[in-house]
């Protein structure tokens, strides 16, 4: 078939490209004459909703395997993405707040332009030896799968190999092995497995190395597609069936951990991009009916695009045998930003000391001592540019915005989600979203102190991450510029004019 023959030069080519990072002293003699770090997995599934897994209450979809990486692991339900799919990709791959990161050309777009001065979860493992792969979706070198800007591609951002598309699949995929286009307009019926193949392939060729897979699935973002084995079984259209194939190939992965008897040496993590896409259901609801190409939120409110918890809780599951308790729920708030400090902890190096990191290392979380969770955590709730909401324990509190926020560009009037989410905040709105998580019951003329506590908090990151109208202290600005704007530079906004 095509689709082997491509996949089979891409491994020549990778497999080339292998050895020579290896060559270039990667894996020094020092690094492995110490032990053995562990395996990471890390699958990113694109615009997947919090309440679309059997294991976190989905009504309809069968999610067998990824439900049985929940019973032996771990499952959170209070993890946190980004709201956007770009965004959500620069906080995962940085352990940093998109708004704080640099892009090329000091702007701030949608989806970022990742810098390449900026240091990704796959540069802070190559010290120890690691071999990397991105498998999928990057959407860090711009938003566009014929014009995106080839020196921002994963395999100059610290990945050893990619096989995969420069970004989303809205209207076609162009798949590539490391910088060579090897096939247009691919189909996308068969990416997961394909993308699946290309994982165990890479699994398999550096089993003997400690190995870092990024597998950003390009599903279940629309344009949607399911091969011939799952179209058209499950109960809820093409969303579910993709969904599905999600959840079998998940499956395949872990099977080939087990079967290469590497499951005592590997840490797989599986989450979401972002809420569901609300837009792609009928009359912006839950993913319910065959027709709907989004998924559901299940008690959370909202999707994609907002900074409700719909929006932006996912779900995640964290399975490691023998090192993460069987079992378990994690109701302590985590989130992507963690994980490039929790991977670098595992792995036994450090995340950058250059930089402020937004992440905090949650391996006492991962490892059911939930005592030991930070109770001073904050989450920063942003939509691009703006600081929407913060959140520190139960409590999350919107900050007062005007209705269609001219600072948000073309996402001023969102077009996403119902019309009855997009609503102006004259004063701030508190919520107990561990108790509240639907955000029904406003509770901030009830404990007012709180709020004062919040908005304190929410300036702290005004100054120090910034704002639609602030550069924080601590944005980071590579390439020369004369002075800094007194507002972030936005390729979606109006630009302020320079001090």
């Amino acid at each position: 078939m095509k689709w082997n023959l491509a996949l089979t030069l891409c491994t020549l080519l990778c497999l080339v490209g292998g050895l020579a990072s290896a060559a270039d002293g990667s894996g020094s003699a020092a690094t492995q004459a110490t032990e053995r770090p562990p395996n990471f997995i890390l699958i990113f599934v694109d615009d997947l909703g919090w309440a679309d897994l059997g294991c976190y209450g989905a009504p309809t979809l069968r999610t067998p395997r990824i439900d049985q990486m929940a019973a032996e692991g771990m499952r959170f339900t209070h993890f946190y993405a980004q709201p956007i799919c770009g965004p959500s990709r620069a906080a995962l791959m940085t352990g940093c707040q998109p708004m704080r990161v640099a892009e090329v050309g000091n702007r701030k777009n949608v989806h970022p332009e990742l810098h390449p001065d900026e240091i990704t979860i796959a540069e802070v493992l190559r010290p120890r030896g690691y071999a990397s792969i991105c498998i999928g979706k990057w959407d860090l070198a711009r938003h566009s799968q014929r014009t995106f800007l080839p020196r921002l591609m994963p395999t100059h951002q610290g990945f050893d190999e990619f096989f995969g598309t420069p970004t989303s699949n809205d209207q076609l995929v162009d798949l590539y092995c490391g910088e060579d286009l090897i096939e247009s307009d691919a189909p996308m019926d068969t990416l997961t497995q394909r993308y699946t193949d290309a994982a165990i392939d890479f699994i398999e060729r550096h089993r003997d190395q400690p190995f870092f897979v990024y597998l950003p699935h390009s599903m279940v973002h629309t344009r949607l597609a399911a091969s011939p084995a799952f179209l058209g079984k499950s109960t809820r259209g093409l969303y579910g069936d993709a969904v599905e194939e999600l959840d079998h190939h998940t499956g395949r992965l872990l099977d080939a951990v087990q079967r290469l008897a590497l499951t005592e040496r590997t840490w797989v993590i599986f989450t979401s991009d972002n809420g569901p896409w609300l837009s792609k259901n009928k009359a912006f609801q839950d993913g319910v009916l065959p027709t709907d190409h989004g998924g559901s939120a299940g008690p959370l409110r909202s999707g994609k695009v907002s900074t409700w918890e719909g929006g932006v809780r996912v779900p995640c599951i964290a399975w490691a045998p023998g090192r993460v308790p069987a079992g378990t729920t994690c109701d302590q708030l985590a989130s992507t930003l963690d994980i490039l400090p929790t991977l670098a902890r595992l792995a036994g190096t450090e995340p950058p000391q250059d930089r402020v990191l937004d992440g905090e290392d949650i391996t006492p979380l991962l490892e059911g001592r939930f005592e030991e969770a930070n109770p001073d955590k904050v989450f920063h709730y942003y939509l691009l540019t703006h600081l929407q909401a913060v959140r520190q324990g139960p409590w999350k509190l919107h900050l007062p915005r005007p209705l269609h926020p001219p600072w948000l560009g073309r996402h001023a009037k969102n077009q996403h989600i119902h019309p009855r989410d997009d609503i102006a905040m004259p004063k701030p709105q508190l919520y107990n979203v561990v108790e509240n998580p639907g955000e029904t019951t406003d509770r901030a003329n009830e404990h007012p102190e709180i709020v004062a506590r919040l908005l304190a908090v929410a300036e702290e990151a005004r100054q120090d991450i910034g704002d639609h109208d602030r550069v924080g202290a601590n944005m980071r600005f590579f390439d020369p510029m004369e002075k800094r704007p007194t507002a972030p530079n936005t390729a979606f906004g109006q630009p302020k004019k320079k001090r």
